[in-house]
């Protein structure tokens, strides 16, 4: 297959070239990723700022086993439109995969993150993607991650008959493939953050503020994608970016009478 790989932590990141170097050993697997961090950057797109794109070079050392890959300037959803409309556009991509990214998408992360966003946006432009995740801040152990995706995507069927509208958000625990606990197909689930402002003064006297926060983990229930990478199983949600609550469409109908 020819896979198209993105993420939001950067073409340095080893989350994304350790999948790319993975899935590479068995399809054409093509790479365009962010210069920069771009965690949290939702579905955010460059239309006030030029674009720019470069080959991976000696500041980018090259991932092993890919055919094709470059940097830009832009977020995930930049990186992923053109690379299949004009950088890539004479190759014909099977699949879309983003990550893995260092850290989980849970819950309400899928708003938010740059990551699944990537995913979106190759689902938005007609090709089935998924958007991978690693349930960890500190372990750097992402090759068991890749390899459970590269025996996953060996059955086309779990991803190229997605309903329309439709991608995959997977989220894998932390460790040894040899720990997890078998795989689940989740819903998203209640994760939430205590968040807080972390007042702060500049050496200029100027007043700033930190966002900071912590997950808040206890409202996972069985069946939630949370749940499931909790007790080290890899969850597996498909999501849609439908968000109209179809059944109050009828309420309100009803109200504007």
């Amino acid at each position: 297959m020819k896979i198209l790989i993105s993420n939001d932590d950067s073409i340095f990141a080893e989350g994304i070239r350790t999948l790319a170097s993975v899935l590479g050993e068995e399809h054409e697997v093509y790479l365009c990723a962010p210069d920069r961090e771009r965690s949290a950057t939702g579905h955010s797109m460059s239309l006030n700022k030029p674009l720019m794109v470069s080959p991976l070079t000696k500041r980018v050392p090259w991932i092993e086993n890919i055919v094709d890959g470059c940097v830009t300037s832009g977020t995930p959803a930049d990186c992923v439109k053109i690379a299949i409309r004009e950088v890539f556009k004479d190759i014909e991509f099977d699949l879309m995969v983003s990550g893995i990214n260092h850290g989980p998408n849970l819950g309400i992360d899928v708003l938010y993150s740059g990551t699944v966003s990537a995913a979106m946006e190759a689902m938005l432009m007609g090709l089935p993607a998924i958007a991978t995740s690693l349930y960890s801040y500190s372990s750097k152990e992402f090759n068991p991650a890749a390899l459970w995706l590269r025996d996953f995507i060996k059955n086309k069927e779990h991803f190229s008959n997605l309903p329309k509208s439709t991608f995959l958000n997977i989220n894998f625990p932390p460790g040894p493939s040899e720990d997890y606990k078998g795989d689940q197909v989740t819903i998203l689930g209640n994760r939430a953050y205590k968040e807080n402002f972390e007042e702060r003064i500049d050496p200029r006297g100027r007043l700033y503020y930190w966002l900071a926060g912590d997950p808040v983990e206890d409202k996972e229930v069985p069946g939630t994608d949370g749940y499931a990478v909790m007790n080290n199983s890899v969850s597996i949600t498909p999501v849609r970016f439908d968000m109209t609550h179809y059944e109050y469409t009828e309420t309100l109908k009803g109200l504007l009478k």
